[in-house]
């Protein structure tokens, strides 16, 4: 403990960079720092003493990425302060023993370092994947099944009785009701992803033991096999052991023995090809994401300025490349594609912000468009703005060089840069031990 109270004030700058959300007493991280010279004397004394009390925590849900929602536990400043504390302490101790094939939440690995240990093991040879999905992992992890794992290394009582007071912690709702917390770590503190670690460093040692190849991000396992058969026979036994004894659940209907293309794996998707080689691609359920946010940032019924939908635009776009840049060139196609579609969201917002189609046909005709050529093409049929955002007219005009001159970047082109980045630092951020 005195280790966890020598190191609160680098734990406060920690939590001050993030700049995260209050807890359910409303105080930021900016308050509380304000106050830290008076309070922390306090906090030193009741920690030592063992008197320390977690406040609860505050519930807020956030968009899936799959779809539905995902809850987090929002603590209080001075608890996620406690909770960074215990988890500086705590980490150096596990990190030299979880598997290399861990990538979630752990210094200097990241979904691009699982992604490329993922597409290593299939050029070996395997074809299948089971992909495990484990129902509201951190919502369920069992109390004294973690603590008792806790103990074998942390002798410091005091530091035990105040983890097991963070997890029983009392969540208050968005209605405001106070409901008990028998089970779980919620995501949202400092402390629950490696909490979360501890607890599936004992399905990584088994997969290890079983001689199976394997790639888990936080609660995301694949585990890649050579056949249909053997990947079938490997998601019954290893479902038993999560279940019986983790006493965590598979979700079944989420998971499958499958090949890797059919499956998503951190937004990504993996095709062996018959020459051996793998290809990363955009997975499915992520090209829906981009076109679904592409969508909300040009809505033709948006008052806001060009520019600022551009800058918007292309703030998504160059955070979107610099995840997927490690996706092989098959997705270069697709890219330009959602280029194209981007421009033409762009354009259709344009034309709306005209309002009549005779102001359209004049501001075409001011970016030398033919008159004779855009009328009919503009009056001829009623036309939608969508439809006409697709006319040679107009496309003609509000071409590529037009909105490259209004600032709009290409996803294609970011996606190359950052391909490249990633290509050239790959042996020291990607190349990892798997022994």
């Amino acid at each position: 403990m005195e280790r966890v109270c020598a190191g609160l004030d680098k734990a406060l700058e920690s939590v001050v960079s993030n700049h995260g959300a209050p807890g359910p007493n409303r105080q930021t991280v900016l308050e509380m720092k304000a106050n830290w010279e008076t309070l922390r004397p306090r906090l030193v004394k009741a920690l030592l003493k063992g008197e320390y009390r977690p406040g609860d925590i505050r519930r807020v849900f956030i968009p899936k990425l799959g779809g539905g929602e995902r809850g987090l536990g929002i603590p209080d400043g001075v608890d996620r302060v406690v909770q960074e504390a215990v988890r500086r302490v705590l980490e150096p101790r596990y990190e030299s023993r979880f598997h290399a094939s861990s990538h979630g939440f752990r210094p200097g690995r990241s979904c691009h370092t699982a992604i490329a240990e993922a597409k290593g093991i299939l050029k070996e040879g395997c074809e299948y994947v089971v992909d495990l999905d484990l129902k509201d992992f951190f919502n369920r992890v069992h109390h004294q099944r973690l603590l008792a794992t806790l103990e074998r290394d942390v002798k410091d009582r005091r530091v035990l009785h105040l983890i097991g007071r963070m997890l029983k912690a009392k969540v208050v709702m968005p209605d405001g009701v106070r409901v008990a917390n028998e089970e779980g770590v919620p995501q949202g503190g400092p402390l629950s992803p490696l909490l979360s670690n501890i607890v599936l460093d004992e399905l990584d040692t088994e997969l290890q033991n079983r001689g199976l190849r394997f790639v888990r991000y936080a609660d995301d396992c694949n585990i890649y096999v050579r056949s249909r058969r053997s990947g079938e026979r490997v998601m019954e036994s290893v479902t038993r052991f999560i279940e019986r004894r983790l006493r965590l659940t598979v979700n079944a209907e989420k998971s499958a023995v499958a090949k890797p293309k059919e499956r998503h794996f951190l937004g990504f998707s993996l095709n062996r090809k018959e020459d051996g080689e793998v290809e990363v691609h955009l997975s499915e359920r992520s090209r829906r994401r981009l076109r679904k946010r592409v969508k909300e940032l040009t809505p033709r019924t948006r008052g806001a300025s060009m520019d600022t939908a551009i800058a918007e635009v292309n703030a998504y776009l160059q955070g979107w490349a610099g995840f997927f840049g490690i996706c092989t060139n098959v997705v270069e196609r697709a890219l330009k594609g959602v280029d194209a579609h981007v421009r033409r969201r762009l354009r259709a917002m344009k034309l709306k912000q005209r309002k009549r189609k005779r102001s359209i046909l004049g501001f075409l005709v001011s970016l030398r468009a033919s008159k004779e050529r855009a009328g009919p093409q503009i009056f001829g049929g009623r036309k939608s703005l969508w439809k006409l955002s697709h006319t040679p007219a107009v496309e003609g005009v509000l071409n590529n060089a037009y909105w490259r001159k209004q600032g709009l970047l290409s996803l294609a082109e970011l996606w190359k840069a950052s391909s490249e980045r990633l290509a050239m630092s790959a042996p020291k951020q990607m190349t990892l031990s798997l022994s």
